[in-house]
């Protein structure tokens, strides 16, 4: 991993902020980023004080009267070079996300594919931030509407996606004329300085003025001062919905926008006209990828009665099969938790659907030994629940998941809506009635929802997001580009006379 940080430019750290491609010296305690792979500190990097942070938010909120000005095309030149730096960097990058965080090789290759195809898709959109052109009820004026940069924008990540959803935001952010400040989370701080550093000469090499692409290393103290604010007018913040209350609360005090996207508690419905081998697949994947730690994943199965007894038994073969191992190991399915806390809240959770009357169909567990010394290993596993018990309606950020019965389509998806959380949700059916009324208003109440394919794997030109504690934020592909910017109406009068709306008449 030495080998990995001295390609990455970060083997030597004690930066913990950046203003473009001049690096701060934070004068603020230090944080150990361990891997949850074999429990070893990979680096100790320093946080920022108040001071620290404030001259960042200065620098930004400098750069952006000059940064603005750049005409939008321009903007999107910078971001396609550092969609060609991470393509430069995606093998040592994705490693990096794989051992600090503890996600599978191959995830950690695709979180940074992501962030290449955002580059590319938000370059396209920089010939494409359009507006409304409208009829006037005045003779001779021309109505229409345009879109402008809000000004400094603050994104907090979480650990599962530690690159990922910062180019969600940042890369639309960017083309739209904004200016940025990333607090990564403190769980996975060298991967937010790993893509600093990479980005740093072509911020450096197209004159982009320093402030734009910022960075501050922080806890959660770091995260208030940002929703406190009033110099950044939007802050988006991917997390838990306990912490997205906080920042909406805080954000929405000072009358900010916030985009926030929280947690899950998604659901597969298998009518008795699913592929049972599809549905399978998607659901295996969705509850054990990342070993359950997506706000995507798959946590409920809620499945027709008539199939129940010979899903489950598929579910019980094919969880046998699963291997267990360091995420740099690419024969695992299933890698670390990031660390023990995560554990705990494991063990907590399987406690607690045992107490409510929950039957184990697949025996959970932590893992120990030789291979498994960091603590951080468990045993994905399924319980037969009730919908409405407490512990199931919490999302339990681990690999566990979740079974019940339905008997009538309207049963599954009121089972599917009746939880707090709408994020993700899928059905599988090779009915089309049954297809189309999932989808319907009166169906899903999910910001996604996905037939014959799982819960989770979204892609970057769709619209991103949830309903209800999820958040209502949306980020990454389709019109998601407007919450980084400012709706102006515009009216033009080229006419010699000045008519007044509603026929309103001034003798003057």
């Amino acid at each position: 991993m030495d080998k990995v940080l001295g390609k990455l430019g970060i083997d030597k750290v004690n930066d913990g902020a950046a203003t473009g491609a001049k690096w701060i010296k934070a004068s603020g305690e230090k944080i150990d980023s361990f891997s949850p792979v074999d429990g070893k500190k990979i680096a100790s990097v320093s946080t920022v004080t108040r001071e620290d942070y404030d001259v960042v938010v200065a620098k930004a909120q400098e750069a952006f009267i000059e940064w603005r000005t750049w005409p939008a095309p321009k903007r999107g030149e910078v971001v396609r070079q550092m969609g060609d730096a991470l393509r430069k960097h995606k093998e040592h990058l994705g490693k990096l996300v794989s051992y600090e965080m503890g996600k599978s090789l191959q995830e950690g290759y695709g979180e940074v594919q992501e962030m290449i195809d955002i580059c590319d898709f938000a370059v396209g959109l920089s010939r494409q931030l359009y507006g409304l052109t409208m009829h006037s009820e005045r003779p001779q004026h021309r109505m229409y509407e345009q879109w402008h940069p809000l000004g400094v924008v603050g994104i907090i990540s979480a650990f599962n996606f530690p690159v990922a959803v910062w180019s969600w935001n940042s890369m639309l952010a960017f083309i739209c004329g904004n200016t940025c400040i990333w607090k990564p989370s403190e769980k996975t701080p060298l991967s937010g300085l790993a893509c600093q550093n990479i980005i740093a000469d072509v911020l450096k090499d197209n004159n982009v003025p320093e402030g734009v692409c910022n960075l501050v290393i922080g806890g959660r103290e770091c995260g208030e001062w940002m929703s406190n604010d009033a110099r950044i007018p939007l802050v988006s913040a991917t997390g838990s919905t306990r912490m997205g209350k906080a920042v909406g609360a805080a954000v929405a005090a000072r009358l900010g926008r916030s985009l926030l996207e929280l947690g899950g508690n998604n659901a597969i419905i298998v009518t008795e006209n699913a592929d049972l081998n599809i549905a399978l697949r998607a659901a295996i994947f969705g509850a054990v990828g990342t070993a359950g730690q997506r706000c995507t994943t798959t946590r409920r199965l809620i499945i027709h009665d008539s199939i129940y007894d010979a899903f489950k038994k598929k579910l019980v073969a094919a969880y046998k099969q699963l291997v267990i191992g360091s995420p740099l190991d690419e024969t695992s399915h299933v890698g670390p938790l990031i660390d023990t806390d995560a554990v705990a809240a494991y063990t907590h959770a399987i406690a607690e659907v045992k107490k409510a009357g929950g039957k184990a169909v697949v025996a959970g567990g932590v893992l120990t030994g030789e291979d498994y010394e960091s603590g951080c290993y468990v045993k994905p596993c399924v319980f037969e629940v009730q919908n409405e018990w407490p512990i199931v309606q919490h999302e339990t950020f681990a690999p566990i998941l979740y079974i019940m019965k339905y008997s009538n389509l309207q049963e599954a998806i009121a089972l599917q809506n009746a939880v707090p959380q709408g994020l993700s949700s899928s059905i599988m059916t090779l009915n089309m009635r049954e297809a189309e009324q999932f989808l319907s208003s009166a169906g899903s109440d999910c910001g996604i929802a996905n037939v014959n394919i799982g819960t989770s794997g979204a892609e970057i030109g769709g619209a991103f997001g949830g309903e209800k504690e999820t958040g209502g934020g949306r980020e990454s592909g389709s019109d998601s580009w407007k919450a980084y910017m400012r709706r102006q109406t515009n009216t033009i009068n080229y006419s010699d006379q000045l008519p007044l709306a509603q026929g309103i008449k001034f003798n003057i």
